[in-house]
């Protein structure tokens, strides 16, 4: 009898849990498609700003990093943006984001002279920030966030707050070249430019509530303009 209802139970907190995650991507692909399309309508941009994830050299595959290339691809291809900018600094691998992306862009065939490294982000409010600044030095002036639709979630206030309701082009998983989104691979490149010596992660650097911080913007001064 034990072993029945524990079966049963099981089963139902199984289906609760499918139904939810069924429900979260329905709801995020609809999110992804009304805020892509109200952005696209003042395209193109001068530039989009992507957000880092780690870099890892030993061809272990991340997904969501292999998203994010293939999306700031698409969105140059087709002419939504005519530049980008890849954010981040060394955060849990001794790679410079910023440099690794900007590298990976370059072999996916965008013009070099087209995509940038912004260096200082270690978190998700810093890479928007920095990266307007950066932005904003480089004479930009139309500038919007490309990224996945659960960042664009959790930025959204910030980018309201901050950033005069900075425009987002979420990633509309969907519309990725279906050869590439098989697999989502992305180019094998020579990191040496982004390798930081005697690198320190920085949950060995920060504490939780630190690093709870930097999510937030806490870290941020507001008050310097200037990249």
């Amino acid at each position: 009898m034990y072993i029945y209802y524990l079966m049963k139970y099981t089963t139902l907190i199984l289906s609760l849990l499918i139904s939810l995650i069924l429900l979260n991507a329905c709801t995020s692909t609809k999110f992804a498609q009304k805020t892509f399309a109200a952005a696209k309508l003042n395209a193109p941009y001068d530039v989009v700003i992507v957000p880092g994830l780690p870099y890892d050299d030993s061809n272990s595959l991340n997904i969501i990093l292999s998203a994010r290339m293939l999306w700031s691809k698409k969105l140059y291809d087709e002419g939504t943006t005519k530049n980008i900018i890849y954010s981040g600094a060394a955060v849990s691998t001794p790679y410079l984001e910023g440099i690794a992306m900007k590298t990976i862009a370059d072999e996916m065939g965008i013009p070099n002279e087209h995509t940038f490294a912004e260096t200082k982000a270690e978190h998700s409010t810093e890479n928007v920030w920095y990266s307007y600044l950066l932005a904003k030095k480089l004479g930009f002036t139309k500038i919007a966030l490309a990224t996945d639709p659960f960042q664009t979630k959790m930025l959204k206030r910030f980018l309201l707050k901050r950033l005069n309701g900075m425009p987002a082009l979420p990633i509309i998983f969907l519309d990725l070249d279906p050869t590439n989104n098989r697999n989502l691979t992305i180019p094998k490149i020579n990191p040496s430019e982004a390798f930081v010596k005697d690198f320190i992660p920085l949950n060995k650097r920060e504490g939780f509530f630190k690093r709870y911080a930097g999510t937030r913007g806490k870290h941020i001064d507001f008050t310097k303009t200037d990249y």
